[in-house]
Protein backbone atom coordinates (compact mmCIF):
# COMPACT_ATOMS: atom_id res chain seq x y z
CA UNK A 1 0.00 0.00 0.00
CA UNK A 2 1.41 3.78 -0.52
CA UNK A 3 0.06 6.91 0.08
CA UNK A 4 0.56 9.69 -2.87
CA UNK A 5 4.62 9.57 -2.65
CA UNK A 6 5.31 6.18 -4.96
CA UNK A 7 7.52 5.27 -7.48
CA UNK A 8 8.13 6.30 -11.20
CA UNK A 9 5.89 4.62 -12.98
CA UNK A 10 7.27 5.07 -16.35
CA UNK A 11 10.79 4.36 -15.51
CA UNK A 12 9.98 0.92 -13.81
CA UNK A 13 7.91 -0.65 -16.52
CA UNK A 14 6.90 -3.09 -14.44
CA UNK A 15 3.85 -3.27 -11.79
CA UNK A 16 2.24 -6.32 -9.65
CA UNK A 17 -0.38 -8.42 -11.12
CA UNK A 18 -3.41 -9.52 -9.18
CA UNK A 19 -0.63 -12.88 -8.64
CA UNK A 20 1.74 -10.24 -6.62
CA UNK A 21 3.85 -11.24 -8.72
CA UNK A 22 5.93 -8.74 -11.18
CA UNK A 23 4.46 -7.74 -14.79
CA UNK A 24 4.97 -4.93 -17.35
CA UNK A 25 3.06 -2.19 -16.91
CA UNK A 26 -0.28 -1.84 -19.16
CA UNK A 27 -0.81 1.27 -18.59
CA UNK A 28 1.06 4.06 -16.37
CA UNK A 29 0.61 7.94 -15.74
CA UNK A 30 3.50 10.08 -14.17
CA UNK A 31 2.59 13.24 -12.05
CA UNK A 32 -0.08 13.81 -14.90
CA UNK A 33 -1.65 17.34 -14.12
CA UNK A 34 -5.31 18.60 -15.62
CA UNK A 35 -5.96 22.45 -15.25
CA UNK A 36 -9.35 24.10 -16.12
CA UNK A 37 -8.00 27.96 -15.80
CA UNK A 38 -7.28 28.19 -11.91
CA UNK A 39 -8.73 25.07 -11.19
CA UNK A 40 -6.87 21.83 -10.78
CA UNK A 41 -8.78 18.74 -11.48
CA UNK A 42 -5.74 16.72 -11.47
CA UNK A 43 -2.74 16.79 -9.01
CA UNK A 44 0.36 15.39 -10.22
CA UNK A 45 -1.11 11.99 -9.84
CA UNK A 46 1.12 8.65 -10.64
CA UNK A 47 0.37 5.36 -11.11
CA UNK A 48 1.15 2.27 -12.80
CA UNK A 49 -1.49 -0.73 -13.90
CA UNK A 50 -0.18 -4.24 -14.67
CA UNK A 51 -1.00 -6.66 -17.73
CA UNK A 52 -3.65 -8.36 -16.54
CA UNK A 53 -4.90 -6.35 -13.49
CA UNK A 54 -7.73 -5.12 -12.78
CA UNK A 55 -7.48 -1.44 -11.11
CA UNK A 56 -9.98 0.37 -9.63
CA UNK A 57 -10.02 4.31 -8.89
CA UNK A 58 -12.61 5.17 -5.68
CA UNK A 59 -13.67 8.98 -4.88
CA UNK A 60 -16.73 10.83 -4.97
CA UNK A 61 -18.27 13.00 -7.67
CA UNK A 62 -15.35 15.79 -8.32
CA UNK A 63 -12.51 14.22 -7.10
CA UNK A 64 -11.04 13.86 -10.65
CA UNK A 65 -11.55 10.28 -11.39
CA UNK A 66 -13.49 10.76 -14.72
CA UNK A 67 -10.70 13.64 -15.85
CA UNK A 68 -8.43 11.07 -15.47
CA UNK A 69 -9.44 8.49 -17.85
CA UNK A 70 -10.35 11.10 -20.11
CA UNK A 71 -6.54 11.98 -20.18
CA UNK A 72 -5.81 8.19 -20.94
CA UNK A 73 -8.53 7.63 -23.38
CA UNK A 74 -7.07 10.91 -25.13
CA UNK A 75 -10.41 12.71 -25.10
CA UNK A 76 -8.67 15.71 -23.10
CA UNK A 77 -5.52 16.87 -22.90
CA UNK A 78 -3.16 16.35 -19.86
CA UNK A 79 -2.02 19.85 -18.45
CA UNK A 80 1.60 18.55 -17.74
CA UNK A 81 3.10 14.82 -16.49
CA UNK A 82 2.41 11.97 -19.33
CA UNK A 83 0.37 8.81 -19.94
CA UNK A 84 1.34 5.70 -21.37
CA UNK A 85 -1.17 3.26 -22.68
CA UNK A 86 0.00 -0.47 -24.35
CA UNK A 87 3.15 1.53 -24.84
CA UNK A 88 1.94 4.89 -26.61
CA UNK A 89 2.46 8.00 -25.40
CA UNK A 90 -1.45 9.33 -25.09
CA UNK A 91 -0.21 12.59 -26.05
CA UNK A 92 2.05 12.01 -28.96
CA UNK A 93 0.40 8.88 -30.24
CA UNK A 94 -3.87 9.19 -29.78
CA UNK A 95 -4.49 6.75 -32.97
CA UNK A 96 -2.53 4.00 -31.60
CA UNK A 97 -3.79 4.31 -28.22
CA UNK A 98 -7.86 4.34 -29.18
CA UNK A 99 -7.20 1.34 -31.35
CA UNK A 100 -6.07 -0.81 -28.59
CA UNK A 101 -8.83 0.51 -25.81
CA UNK A 102 -12.08 -0.46 -25.04
CA UNK A 103 -14.15 2.07 -22.84
CA UNK A 104 -18.08 1.58 -21.45
CA UNK A 105 -19.28 4.27 -20.33
CA UNK A 106 -21.72 4.88 -17.70
CA UNK A 107 -24.48 5.93 -19.69
CA UNK A 108 -26.48 3.23 -21.51
CA UNK A 109 -25.40 4.33 -25.23
CA UNK A 110 -26.64 1.82 -27.36
CA UNK A 111 -29.53 2.77 -30.03
CA UNK A 112 -32.67 1.16 -28.25
CA UNK A 113 -34.58 0.89 -32.11
CA UNK A 114 -31.71 -1.55 -33.59
CA UNK A 115 -30.77 -5.14 -32.66
CA UNK A 116 -28.23 -6.25 -30.59
CA UNK A 117 -26.28 -7.56 -33.50
CA UNK A 118 -26.67 -3.90 -35.66
CA UNK A 119 -25.16 -2.36 -32.61
CA UNK A 120 -22.79 -4.49 -32.35
CA UNK A 121 -21.77 -4.46 -36.19
CA UNK A 122 -22.06 -0.25 -36.46
CA UNK A 123 -19.16 -0.40 -34.00
CA UNK A 124 -16.84 -2.91 -35.36
CA UNK A 125 -17.28 -1.03 -38.61
CA UNK A 126 -16.25 2.87 -36.84
CA UNK A 127 -13.00 0.82 -35.92
CA UNK A 128 -12.71 -0.43 -39.29
CA UNK A 129 -13.12 -4.21 -38.56
CA UNK A 130 -13.20 -5.93 -41.94
CA UNK A 131 -16.43 -7.67 -43.12
CA UNK A 132 -15.34 -11.13 -42.61
CA UNK A 133 -13.34 -10.04 -39.38
CA UNK A 134 -16.60 -8.36 -37.78
CA UNK A 135 -19.20 -11.22 -38.15
CA UNK A 136 -16.71 -13.60 -36.62
CA UNK A 137 -16.07 -11.06 -33.54
CA UNK A 138 -19.41 -10.57 -33.00
CA UNK A 139 -20.11 -14.31 -32.50
CA UNK A 140 -17.50 -14.04 -30.31
CA UNK A 141 -18.75 -11.19 -27.86
CA UNK A 142 -22.08 -12.40 -28.19
CA UNK A 143 -21.29 -15.56 -26.73
CA UNK A 144 -18.77 -13.93 -24.12
CA UNK A 145 -21.60 -12.07 -22.38
CA UNK A 146 -24.49 -14.86 -22.60
CA UNK A 147 -26.38 -12.69 -25.33
CA UNK A 148 -26.34 -15.02 -28.37
CA UNK A 149 -29.52 -16.01 -28.24
CA UNK A 150 -30.67 -12.52 -28.23
CA UNK A 151 -28.80 -11.27 -31.45
CA UNK A 152 -31.88 -10.69 -33.39
CA UNK A 153 -33.80 -9.05 -30.63
CA UNK A 154 -34.29 -5.12 -30.50
CA UNK A 155 -31.80 -3.82 -27.88
CA UNK A 156 -35.06 -1.86 -25.98
CA UNK A 157 -36.50 -4.98 -25.50
CA UNK A 158 -33.42 -6.16 -23.11
CA UNK A 159 -33.14 -5.63 -19.51
CA UNK A 160 -31.43 -3.59 -17.62
CA UNK A 161 -28.77 -6.46 -16.96
CA UNK A 162 -28.59 -7.17 -20.62
CA UNK A 163 -27.74 -3.68 -22.13
CA UNK A 164 -25.50 -3.72 -19.46
CA UNK A 165 -24.06 -7.16 -20.85
CA UNK A 166 -24.29 -5.56 -24.69
CA UNK A 167 -22.30 -2.10 -23.97
CA UNK A 168 -19.41 -4.09 -22.72
CA UNK A 169 -19.67 -6.54 -25.96
CA UNK A 170 -19.53 -3.84 -27.70
CA UNK A 171 -16.85 -2.28 -26.06
CA UNK A 172 -15.11 -5.80 -27.31
CA UNK A 173 -15.89 -5.93 -30.75
CA UNK A 174 -12.40 -4.64 -32.20
CA UNK A 175 -10.07 -6.78 -29.86
CA UNK A 176 -8.72 -4.09 -27.23
CA UNK A 177 -6.07 -5.15 -24.96
CA UNK A 178 -7.14 -2.17 -22.49
CA UNK A 179 -10.47 -1.76 -20.78
CA UNK A 180 -11.90 1.69 -19.37
CA UNK A 181 -15.60 1.20 -17.13
CA UNK A 182 -16.71 4.01 -16.08
CA UNK A 183 -19.16 3.12 -13.05
CA UNK A 184 -20.11 -0.74 -15.29
CA UNK A 185 -23.28 -1.66 -12.78
CA UNK A 186 -24.87 1.48 -11.65
CA UNK A 187 -28.42 1.64 -11.90
CA UNK A 188 -28.87 -2.97 -11.89
CA UNK A 189 -30.16 -4.97 -9.01
CA UNK A 190 -27.36 -6.92 -6.74
CA UNK A 191 -28.11 -10.01 -8.68
CA UNK A 192 -27.14 -8.67 -12.23
CA UNK A 193 -24.71 -6.75 -10.44
CA UNK A 194 -22.91 -10.14 -9.04
CA UNK A 195 -23.01 -11.55 -12.64
CA UNK A 196 -21.64 -8.57 -14.19
CA UNK A 197 -18.72 -8.83 -11.63
CA UNK A 198 -18.19 -12.73 -12.46
CA UNK A 199 -18.36 -12.01 -16.35
CA UNK A 200 -15.56 -9.21 -16.07
CA UNK A 201 -13.59 -11.31 -14.19
CA UNK A 202 -13.81 -14.03 -16.73
CA UNK A 203 -13.16 -11.82 -19.62
CA UNK A 204 -9.76 -10.68 -18.10
CA UNK A 205 -9.12 -14.37 -17.76
CA UNK A 206 -10.14 -15.27 -21.32
CA UNK A 207 -8.93 -12.05 -23.16
CA UNK A 208 -6.13 -11.37 -21.58
CA UNK A 209 -7.41 -8.12 -20.51
CA UNK A 210 -6.43 -5.30 -18.27
CA UNK A 211 -9.37 -3.61 -16.81
CA UNK A 212 -9.50 0.05 -15.07
CA UNK A 213 -12.64 0.98 -13.79
CA UNK A 214 -14.01 3.67 -11.93
CA UNK A 215 -16.63 2.73 -8.85
CA UNK A 216 -18.51 3.99 -5.81
CA UNK A 217 -19.74 0.81 -4.89
CA UNK A 218 -17.08 -0.88 -2.08
CA UNK A 219 -18.01 -3.99 -2.24
CA UNK A 220 -17.74 -4.02 -5.82
CA UNK A 221 -14.19 -2.49 -5.30
CA UNK A 222 -13.47 -5.21 -2.63
CA UNK A 223 -14.30 -7.90 -4.64
CA UNK A 224 -13.33 -6.91 -8.48
CA UNK A 225 -10.27 -5.12 -8.54
CA UNK A 226 -6.42 -6.57 -7.46
CA UNK A 227 -5.74 -3.04 -6.89
CA UNK A 228 -7.60 0.46 -5.67
CA UNK A 229 -6.12 4.07 -5.70
CA UNK A 230 -8.34 6.64 -3.63
CA UNK A 231 -8.06 9.77 -5.45
CA UNK A 232 -9.97 12.76 -3.75
CA UNK A 233 -9.67 16.28 -4.66
CA UNK A 234 -7.65 15.67 -7.62
CA UNK A 235 -4.86 13.93 -5.53
CA UNK A 236 -4.01 9.89 -4.60
CA UNK A 237 -4.22 9.72 -1.26
CA UNK A 238 -3.60 5.83 -0.87
CA UNK A 239 -3.19 2.71 -3.18
CA UNK A 240 -3.11 -1.02 -2.62
CA UNK A 241 -4.86 -4.35 -2.52
CA UNK A 242 -7.77 -4.04 -0.65
CA UNK A 243 -6.48 -6.19 1.90
CA UNK A 244 -3.40 -3.97 2.08
CA UNK A 245 -5.52 -0.70 2.27
CA UNK A 246 -7.31 -2.40 5.17
CA UNK A 247 -4.76 -3.52 7.37
CA UNK A 248 -3.10 0.05 7.08
CA UNK A 249 -6.61 1.16 8.93
CA UNK A 250 -5.77 1.85 12.85
CA UNK A 251 -7.88 -1.43 14.51
CA UNK A 252 -9.19 -4.72 12.62
CA UNK A 253 -12.54 -4.66 13.52
CA UNK A 254 -15.38 -1.94 13.46
CA UNK A 255 -18.16 -2.65 16.28
CA UNK A 256 -21.62 -0.52 15.73
CA UNK A 257 -23.53 0.32 18.91
CA UNK A 258 -26.66 2.19 18.98
CA UNK A 259 -27.40 3.36 22.73
CA UNK A 260 -31.45 3.78 23.94
CA UNK A 261 -30.00 7.09 25.41
CA UNK A 262 -27.52 9.46 23.58
CA UNK A 263 -25.16 11.50 26.21
CA UNK A 264 -22.46 13.81 25.27
CA UNK A 265 -20.20 11.53 27.47
CA UNK A 266 -20.27 8.75 25.24
CA UNK A 267 -17.46 9.70 22.95
CA UNK A 268 -15.12 9.73 25.80
CA UNK A 269 -16.20 6.45 27.66
CA UNK A 270 -15.88 4.32 24.11
CA UNK A 271 -11.96 5.89 23.68
CA UNK A 272 -11.42 4.51 26.87
CA UNK A 273 -12.49 0.77 26.26
CA UNK A 274 -9.83 -2.15 25.67
CA UNK A 275 -8.62 -2.23 22.23
CA UNK A 276 -10.27 0.76 20.72
CA UNK A 277 -8.67 3.08 18.43
CA UNK A 278 -11.19 5.60 16.95
CA UNK A 279 -14.40 6.38 17.40
CA UNK A 280 -17.24 8.42 15.48
CA UNK A 281 -20.23 9.27 16.52
CA UNK A 282 -22.64 8.99 13.11
CA UNK A 283 -26.06 10.05 14.59
CA UNK A 284 -27.86 10.43 17.87
CA UNK A 285 -26.60 7.82 20.18
CA UNK A 286 -25.01 5.70 17.32
CA UNK A 287 -21.48 5.31 17.05
CA UNK A 288 -18.85 3.32 14.79
CA UNK A 289 -16.35 2.15 16.93
CA UNK A 290 -12.85 1.40 15.29
CA UNK A 291 -10.56 -1.72 17.73
CA UNK A 292 -7.90 -4.11 17.76
CA UNK A 293 -9.78 -6.20 19.14
CA UNK A 294 -13.29 -6.68 18.57
CA UNK A 295 -14.26 -9.27 20.91
CA UNK A 296 -12.91 -7.92 24.14
CA UNK A 297 -14.50 -4.69 23.26
CA UNK A 298 -17.51 -5.77 22.74
CA UNK A 299 -17.59 -7.38 26.51
CA UNK A 300 -16.14 -4.28 27.89
CA UNK A 301 -19.17 -2.15 26.40
CA UNK A 302 -21.74 -4.26 27.75
CA UNK A 303 -20.25 -4.09 31.07
CA UNK A 304 -20.18 -0.93 31.21
CA UNK A 305 -23.67 -0.19 29.74
CA UNK A 306 -24.92 -2.80 32.69
CA UNK A 307 -23.02 -1.03 35.19
CA UNK A 308 -24.59 2.20 34.18
CA UNK A 309 -27.72 1.10 34.00
CA UNK A 310 -28.09 1.77 29.95
CA UNK A 311 -29.54 0.38 27.79
CA UNK A 312 -27.78 -1.44 23.81
CA UNK A 313 -30.52 -1.32 21.08
CA UNK A 314 -28.35 -2.80 18.76
CA UNK A 315 -24.61 -3.93 18.86
CA UNK A 316 -22.50 -5.94 15.63
CA UNK A 317 -18.92 -6.83 15.18
CA UNK A 318 -17.41 -6.76 11.71
CA UNK A 319 -14.46 -6.26 9.82
CA UNK A 320 -12.30 -3.82 8.81
CA UNK A 321 -14.14 -2.73 5.47
CA UNK A 322 -13.29 0.00 2.51
CA UNK A 323 -15.72 2.43 4.12
CA UNK A 324 -13.05 2.57 6.67
CA UNK A 325 -10.26 2.99 4.65
CA UNK A 326 -11.90 5.71 2.73
CA UNK A 327 -12.66 7.47 5.91
CA UNK A 328 -9.26 6.69 7.42
CA UNK A 329 -7.90 8.85 4.24
CA UNK A 330 -10.28 11.06 3.77
CA UNK A 331 -11.95 12.09 7.06
CA UNK A 332 -15.52 11.35 5.32
CA UNK A 333 -17.46 8.24 4.28
CA UNK A 334 -18.49 7.90 0.12
CA UNK A 335 -22.23 7.97 -0.30
CA UNK A 336 -23.45 7.03 -3.51
CA UNK A 337 -23.81 9.98 -6.30
CA UNK A 338 -27.54 11.27 -7.19
CA UNK A 339 -25.57 13.26 -10.02
CA UNK A 340 -22.81 12.31 -11.84
CA UNK A 341 -21.46 14.07 -14.96
CA UNK A 342 -21.89 11.71 -18.33
CA UNK A 343 -18.55 10.00 -19.63
CA UNK A 344 -18.46 10.24 -23.39
CA UNK A 345 -16.66 7.85 -25.76
CA UNK A 346 -13.44 8.62 -27.44
CA UNK A 347 -13.87 9.33 -31.34
CA UNK A 348 -13.18 6.53 -33.57
CA UNK A 349 -9.05 5.97 -34.69
CA UNK A 350 -7.73 8.39 -37.20
CA UNK A 351 -10.10 11.22 -35.81
CA UNK A 352 -8.81 14.42 -33.94
CA UNK A 353 -7.74 14.51 -30.49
Amino acid sequence: MTGPSQPNPLQSGSSANGNGKAARAAMAVENIVKKYGTFEAVKGVSFSVAEGEIFGLLGPNGAGKSTLIRMMTTLIPATSGRALVAGFDVSKDPDAVRNVIGVIPQALTSDPDLTVFENLSIYAKLYSVPRGQREKNIAEVLEAVDLTKWRDAQTKTLSGGMRRRLEIARGLVHNPHIFFLDEPTTGLDPVSRMAVWEMLDNLRKTRNLTMLITTHYMEEADKLCDRIAIVDHGTLVAMGTPIELKRGVPGSNVVEVHFDRDTEEWQGRLEKLVGVTSVKAESAGFYRVLTSSGSQTTMALVELAAGLGETLTSLSVQNTTLDDVFVHYTGRQLRDEQVKSVFMMPPRPGAQP
